[in-house]
């Protein structure tokens, strides 16, 4: 499979997330809900990196400490996200907070063309600003 059938099982699994963390968060602390989450998430992965072999577990002693940092920090970006993100949903529509939630793709392609030297075409520009109206006429429904 390429990137764009990865990015496409992504976002069917990004909606899914959406309609049962709307129903998840119902009778439960958000908070929790999101901690509950991310153990359910951490026991998944760890079982997948053991299925594959458990090659990987012993290659974690040769990461750099600048990646560690990133992929602590992107860890700690995620945790926020999530917990802003069931917050929403305890209080919003799943229809409409998921829009708003994947505005992230806005904050990626400009600190990609910020900080990574991602090229910033015009097609880019004009999905971004569709993006951005989506958000905006679902959000407001």
């Amino acid at each position: 499979m390429n990137w764009l059938s990865y990015a496409l099982l992504s976002a069917l699994f990004a909606g899914l997330v959406a309609v049962f963390g709307k129903v998840g968060v119902r009778e439960v602390d958000s908070t929790l809900a999101t901690a509950v989450r991310a153990v359910i998430m951490a026991l998944a992965l760890v079982t997948l990196v053991l299925a594959r072999g458990g090659d990987h577990v012993g290659s974690l002693r040769h990461i750099p400490s600048r990646t560690w940092l990133f992929i602590v920090l992107a860890g700690l970006a995620g945790a926020a996200s999530w917990l802003c993100y069931f917050r929403a949903l305890q209080l919003g529509d799943a229809a409409r907070v998921a829009p708003i939630d994947r505005l992230s793709v806005l904050v990626a392609v400009a600190f990609g063309a910020l900080f990574l030297g991602e090229k910033l075409t015009s097609s880019v520009g004009l999905g971004a600003a569709l993006i951005l109206a989506g958000s905006i006429l679902i959000a407001r429904g």
